[in-house]
C-alpha cells in the first residue's frame, strides 16, 4: 500500500467559519493527505467581520512545536510544509528554520509559501513587518509561491498590465528561487469579467486556466487558502503541476456553488465535502505559447 503523505501546514486558524487552516485542513484530509495542523494564530472568526477575539502564537513555539514532533520520530516523515497568515515577521523566520530542519532530514519535503500580504479595502490585516519578510526573505526560500494579483504585484512592485504581463512578473519570481508560480486570482486590465482567472508558470511551461465567476452579497473568505491547500495535496498525491492546477480549480467551483446555493457568507466545506474530492466539472487549462 502507497504510504499517506503527511503535510505540516503553519497558518491562521479561525474557531467559527472557515479562513486559513480553517479552509485549508479538513479539505486536504478529504483528498487523502495527513495534515499536521500548527496554528500562527487562533481567533474566534476572520478579521474581514471586522472584530475578533484571540491571539497570534508566541514564535518561539513553532520550533518548540517541530521539535516535540522531531524527538517522537516523526518529522522526517513530513513530506511538505504550507505556509500561509502570518501574525508577526518573527513567526515567519521561525517557519523558515522548521522548513530548514525537514528538509534536512526529507530531502524531497517541498515548502508552499501562501504570502497572504493583507488588503486594508477588504479587512484583511497584516502586519507590514510581514508584507516585508515576504518580499525579502521568503519568496527565495519557497519551492512552491502562490500569491494573488495583489501579492504579485507587490513582489514585482508594479502592477500587471496584461495576461503577458503577468507570466513575465511571475517567470520574475521563479528566478528568486520557487520552482512553480500559481497565481490564485488574476486581475489585470482587459481580463475577462464573467470569469474568474488563475495562472500556473513553471520554468518550462505556463498554462492560463478560466471557471464562471460566481456572484455573491460578499465574497467568501478563505478560498485561497482552499486552493493553495489542495494544489499542494493533490502534488503530493501524484498529480502534474498542470493536474494538481486543474483539480484545484474544479474542487474550489464546487465548493462555491455549494455556498452559494445555501447563501452563505461562509464556505461550505462540509456539505461540499464529497464534490471536494470527486469535482464534477472540469475546467481545462490552456498552455500559453512561450515568447
Amino acid at each position: 500500500m502507497k504510504r499517506t503523505p503527511h503535510l505540516l501546514a503553519i497558518q491562521s486558524h479561525v474557531v467559527f467559519g472557515h479562513a486559513g487552516n480553517s479552509a485549508a485542513v479538513f479539505p486536504m484530509q478529504r483528498v487523502g493527505v495527513n495534515v499536521w495542523p500548527l496554528n500562527t494564530v487562533q481567533f474566534s472568526n476572520h478579521t474581514q467581520y471586522g472584530q475578533w477575539a484571540g491571539e497570534v502564537l508566541a514564535p518561539a513555539q513553532i520550533p518548540a512545536l517541530v521539535e516535540g514532533i522531531s524527538n517522537i520520530g516523526e518529522l522526517g516523515h513530513c513530506d511538505a510544509v504550507l505556509s500561509g497568515y502570518l501574525g508577526s515577521a518573527e513567526q515567519g523566520r521561525a517557519i523558515l528554520a522548521g522548513v530548514e530542519r525537514i528538509k534536512a532530514v526529507n530531502p524531497k519535503a517541498l515548502y508552499l509559501c501562501d504570502p497572504v500580504m493583507g488588503h486594508a479595502e477588504k479587512g484583511c490585516i497584516v502586519p507590514a513587518e510581514v508584507s516585508t519578510f515576504l518580499l525579502e526573505e521568503a519568496v527565495a526560500r519557497a519551492d512552491i509561491l502562490c500569491p494573488n494579483q495583489l501579492e504579485l504585484d507587490s513582489f514585482c512592485g508594479r502592477r500587471a498590465e496584461s495576461l503577458e504581463d503577468c507570466v513575465g512578473m511571475a517567470r520574475g519570481l521563479l528566478a528568486r528561487g520557487p520552482r512553480v508560480v500559481l497565481v490564485k486570482h488574476l486581475n489585470y486590465p482587459g481580463r475577462d469579467a464573467d470569469a474568474f482567472e488563475m495562472l500556473l508558470v513553471t520554468r518550462e511551461e505556463s498554462w492560463h486556466l478560466r471557471r464562471p465567476l460566481l456572484a455573491f452579497p460578499r465574497q467568501p473568505v478563505g478560498v485561497g487558502d482552499l486552493t493553495s491547500g489542495l494544489f499542494l495535496a493533490r502534488l503530493l498525491l501524484g498529480d502534474s503541476d498542470v493536474q494538481a492546477f486543474e483539480f484545484a480549480a474544479a474542487a474550489v467551483h464546487e465548493v462555491l456553488l455549494e455556498t452559494q446555493a445555501c447563501a452563505s457568507y461562509e464556505l461550505q466545506l462540509v456539505r461540499a465535502q464529497d464534490r471536494i474530492a470527486h469535482p464534477r466539472v472540469r475546467f481545462e487549462a490552456q498552455r500559453i505559447p512561450q515568447v
